[in-house]
């Protein structure tokens, strides 16, 4: 399919009734215990337990993970005494940059956010008593800039001795879905994160990773199934409907993403399934096929008829060799990559996924990895009481 059709494609046509109390509110008391629809490569559709997802894999696979941990990316800040209540929604680092420096910076640092209640905060600063661990700071936060509809927050406390890790992990909350139309629950701090995450800096969960326990996971390598792990820190854009009638008016948000130098080299190598948990991993790995032949992953390019066909093999050699060139450990980057239906998988080659929402990017990829055939899934899954979205049940896709 040409690029120009991709972005014909009308949001509309993804569309389906979700009734309210699909949408799971909480996760199982056990994660494992959901319930997994398995679509195999002869497009047969099977309920099971996800428990025993290892026995369901293919013996040639290799499990491939988003090991991105979510920040307590919401504070509250109150303005003057008993003034305005404002929210501020920590997005991306903006100073310093990186991720892991940031959160280990003392004193300051800046962040990209979303300001709720934004015209009772036009200009001042705003501060708040915090205490983190045994120590009080005094925590203000300034806006110093606007990118799009986003501000620049510069957040300052006058301890040497605590990071901005530190000054959220205190004062911030876990962002939960908008769409689960509740507050963030303790509970929560736990339940939205994987078993198996990490690294500091997603504002939303890699949903299909939350299924996976600790015992899963064993009965996967017991099988002899590799288990490996990429970061994907999720934006606040995963939330984003697409709101024009064709895709080709949205604007994917852009995602950070790193990825080591050896996995990117063996999975030039492998003979083995790619399978991939979740859609962040989906798009981090088919990112690494663009950014091997172009290094960079423009929103529409991988639709387009003028690049070179390389194999997947010889785009992921690309990177590696780039890498040895310059010493460096792990591929460091960002996404904007839009998975549609024509698009043309190079990497993965099953997915493990929950259920998304109606008319969003997410149901557009799953589309695209099962041949435009999601209705069937989906009414299979709405027929026999599976949950949806994020704290919902899950589904094995394979080629």
């Amino acid at each position: 399919m040409s690029q120009l059709s991709v972005q014909d494609i009308k949001i509309e046509d993804y569309n389906y009734p979700l009734p309210d109390e699909r949408i799971a509110r909480h996760p199982l008391a056990e994660r494992d215990k959901c319930k997994l629809l398995v679509r195999d490569s002869h497009g047969n559709i099977s309920e099971h337990l996800f428990a025993d997802i290892a026995a369901l894999l293919p013996s040639d696979s290799i499990l491939v993970y988003n090991n991105t941990r979510v920040i307590n990316a919401r504070m509250r800040f109150r303005k003057g005494d008993g003034g305005a209540l404002i929210e501020i929604f920590c997005l991306e680092p903006v100073s310093p940059v990186d991720y892991a420096v940031n959160f280990a910076s003392t004193r300051e640092c800046s962040w990209l956010c979303f300001v709720g209640n934004s015209k009772r905060w036009k200009q001042g600063v705003l501060t708040q008593k915090v205490t983190v661990g045994e120590i009080e700071i005094t925590l203000t936060a300034e806006r110093t800039g606007r990118e799009g509809n986003a501000s620049v927050v510069r957040f300052s406390w006058d301890d040497d001795n605590v990071t901005f890790s530190d000054v959220i992990g205190a004062v911030g909350e876990i962002p939960i879905p908008p769409y689960l139309n509740r507050s963030t629950e303790e509970s929560d701090s736990t339940d939205y994160q994987t078993v198996y995450s990490h690294i500091d800096g997603s504002v939303a969960a890699p949903t299909a990773g939350l299924h996976f326990t600790p015992e899963v996971l064993d009965r996967v390598s017991q099988r002899g199934i590799p288990r490996r792990e990429l970061t994907l820190h999720v934006g606040a854009g995963t939330f984003q409907p697409v709101k024009s009638d064709s895709i080709g008016e949205h604007e994917m948000h852009s995602e950070f993403i790193a990825v080591e130098r050896n996995l990117i080299a063996e999975l030039a190598d492998t003979s083995r399934q790619v399978i991939a948990v979740g859609t962040t991993s989906v798009r981090t790995l088919e990112s690494l096929y663009h950014i091997g032949w172009t290094g960079e992953v423009p929103q529409w390019y991988p639709y387009s008829e003028d690049h070179p066909r390389l194999s997947a093999a010889e785009a992921l050699h690309c990177i590696v060799d780039a890498l040895d060139r310059d010493g460096l450990s792990t591929l460091v980057g960002d996404t904007r990559i839009i998975i549609a239906p024509g698009y043309e998988f190079k990497i993965v080659k099953g997915i493990i996924t929950n259920f998304h929402q109606p008319q969003s990017t997410l149901l557009l990829l799953v589309s695209a990895f099962v041949g435009g055939n999601w209705r069937d899934m989906y009414d299979f899954a709405l027929e026999r009481d599976f949950r949806f979205l994020s704290y919902g049940d899950a589904s094995l896709l394979l080629p």
